[in-house]
């Protein structure tokens, strides 16, 4: 009998599934993780036109996904802090393959950025695109559960994925609570309304840089005291 390299190995067996699986619950903590490094270190070069955060992030990036590719999502470093994170919840498991195919454009952004922002040190329009490319992957697989990447999967191979996220690979009729009413959609409406008349009412009063607490309620008691 052949041994098993338990090591370099994409996926794990578990029982009930024919194909190897991997835990979405820390997929998402993971992609969490990585979504606010990201995000904070982009703000760093927005807000401050410092890119020394950020190319941490992206060696810190490009090596985590090595590793989940030639090596095992076992030993992704973001992938254990989820798993910690997680720990006490039920698996979600889903279908090692997509995930793996998803894990490849991260590493081909995270391998482009690597180059332009670390290697040859250079920012332009493809390194912006690249960095907010990858905050939408993130961000979708964060806060939605929904693998962009795995979305692409079924293009380029004719095997439909199973075991996806909230079972999206299957065709189920949706449950009442999942339904959405054209009230509740007047309702997201009336919040974009809602909105565009806060903005044109009240633009240039946001727009005025707030003040010290301290200094308002110390202006406050003057104004007080001079009409006393």
């Amino acid at each position: 009998m052949t041994k098993t390299n338990t090591i370099i190995k994409f996926g794990e067996d578990a029982d009930g599934y024919a194909v190897p699986v991997l835990n979405e619950r820390e997929i998402r903590a993971s992609a969490g993780i990585m979504f606010l490094g990201l995000f904070i270190a982009l703000s760093q070069v927005i807000f401050k036109n410092d890119f020394f955060l950020v190319k941490y992030v992206v060696v810190v990036f490009f090596t985590d996904f090595l590793i989940r590719i030639f090596i095992s999502p076992r030993f992704s470093p973001t992938l254990i802090i989820g798993r910690l994170i997680v720990s006490k919840q039920v698996p979600e498991y889903v279908s090692a393959s997509p995930k793996k195919f998803a894990w490849k454009i991260g590493l081909g952004l995270s391998s482009l950025m690597f180059l332009l922002l670390v290697i040859l040190n250079s920012y332009s329009m493809i390194t912006v695109t690249t960095c907010y490319l990858c905050l939408t992957f993130l961000f979708f697989e964060a806060a939605f559960g929904i693998c962009l990447g795995c979305v692409f999967y079924g293009l380029f191979f004719k095997e439909k994925p199973i075991h996806c996220s909230g079972e999206s690979c299957q065709v189920n009729e949706k449950h009442s609570i999942q339904k959405t009413s054209s009230v509740q959609i007047l309702v997201v409406f009336g919040l974009i309304a809602f909105i565009t008349v806060t903005i044109y009412l009240f633009n240039d009063y946001f727009l005025a840089p707030p003040k010290s607490l301290k200094e308002i309620i110390n202006s406050t008691s003057m104004a007080k005291t001079s009409h006393e």
